[in-house]
């Protein structure tokens, strides 16, 4: 495979689909739902979530190719998150809003907090305005100071808009109503990753330390290399259920987040448990057509359906651990991952991406392509992370050749 092919997917499918399709010119910000037909209903609430992934993507595809229409959505979407989501009575990010920019569901969970400092602080790294660096220290403030568990380490997944402790906690209605989940913990581990990039302060240093090292030690199953995925105040696990889409991505991120700080042993240990995980993957979830299973337990699958971030984030992950261990086994699984994509997720005729495959292998046509979670972060994230990362392989293999002549 060739990092083109990655470069052709962003530039002439991704990239275009969420410029063309998706800002709301009248109301601002980016509509709030566009089903499989591309059909806008604007009566669905937007995310925070979802807007500051848009803000990220389009950051960093400034950022990479210079082009004024990538500012001007990174713009668009930074422009949107810092009125119609962030609370001036407050601070923070509500989780929810109408149309018009009102607050549909004001609580304040800490995954889309996580995502704001992710967005706000690629966006700062593209422009060097400095309110998004601030957005995002103030983001990361409100997270250790309302979310942070100084007792068992660790942060809770959400409170009431007013930060005060809420009966429901769930991230959606797919999860498990608890007080910490694998996932948030992850994506705070990155946001805090990508803002120790621009802003390198003794508290998030430590703080980030202490995410990795209660991961590695908590989350991740040394038992069987699997990951738990809900938790009590204390680490106890409370589902034997695995999520293959969140392993395979934890296996670069965290590798990603304890290089960023430069701690050699914290360094080895995440690349230890990245192969771990990286093996548990490749060898219980796969399909036999070639995708990576979305939810189970040990004994069986759970969820039959498929969907379209755990392949992406597959072929980051396996070209990682071919990149750590040189094992051609991760190599030789990326070719078929993207085959699947492209026959079954990547529209063809519309432009963008569907986001579901049923259990019986058609696409979910039910299931929209934007939407309160339907985003595009995890593809695009993909074709930078392949490009970057194969030619960056390319250069280091005529290194190695050129040396040897």
């Amino acid at each position: 495979m060739e990092p083109e092919l990655f470069e052709n997917e962003l530039l002439k499918n991704i990239l275009p689909f969420w410029m063309t399709f998706t800002p709301d010119t009248e109301n601002g910000g980016f509509f709030g739902q566009i089903d499989a037909n591309n059909q806008i209903d604007n009566s669905v609430p937007r995310t925070a979530v979802t807007c500051a992934r848009i803000l990220w993507t389009f950051s960093h595809a400034y950022l990479t190719y210079q082009k004024r229409e990538y500012l001007a959505m990174a713009e668009r979407a930074f422009d949107y998150l810092n009125t119609a989501f962030w609370d001036d009575n407050y601070q923070g990010l509500f989780w929810s809003v109408d149309q018009h920019g009102s607050a549909v569901l004001a609580h304040k969970h800490f995954y889309a907090q996580a995502f704001g400092i992710y967005g706000f602080s690629e966006y700062f790294k593209a422009t060097q305005n400095m309110l998004g660096l601030t957005r995002a220290i103030q983001l990361f403030n409100i997270i250790e100071n309302h979310a942070f568990d100084k007792k068992f380490g660790g942060y809770i997944e959400s409170k009431s808009r007013e930060f005060q402790t809420i009966a429901d906690m769930r991230l959606s209605d797919k999860d498990m109503n608890c007080r910490k989940s694998m996932n948030t913990l992850l994506h705070i581990i990155e946001a805090y990753t990508n803002l120790f990039l621009v802003w390198d302060s003794p508290e998030l240093r430590n703080q980030l330390y202490r995410l990795i090292t209660d991961f590695n030690r908590y989350v991740f199953n040394s038992g069987n290399g699997h990951l738990f995925l809900f938790f009590d105040d204390d680490w106890r696990p409370l589902t034997d259920h695995i999520s293959c889409g969140h392993e395979i991505e934890s296996s670069w991120l965290l590798c990603e987040a304890a290089e960023t700080i430069g701690d050699a042993k914290l360094t080895k240990s995440a690349r230890d448990i990245s192969l771990r995980l990286a093996d548990s993957v490749l060898e219980t979830g796969i399909s036999p057509d070639g995708s990576v299973i979305y939810e189970g337990t040990l004994e069986e699958i759970t969820n039959p359906a498929k969907e379209w971030w755990p392949q992406t984030e597959a072929i980051i992950g396996f070209y990682h651990g071919y990149q750590l261990s040189g094992d051609e086994k991760f190599a030789a699984i990326i070719p078929t991952i993207w085959h699947y994509l492209q026959e079954h997720f990547i529209d063809k005729s519309n432009g963008g991406w569907f986001k579901r495959m049923t259990a019986e292998g058609f696409i979910d046509m039910t299931s929209p392509k934007v939407g309160p979670w339907e985003c595009p972060y995890h593809e695009s994230r993909m074709c930078f992370e392949m490009m970057e990362r194969m030619r960056a392989q390319e250069k280091d293999n005529a290194k190695d050749n050129a040396s040897l002549k």
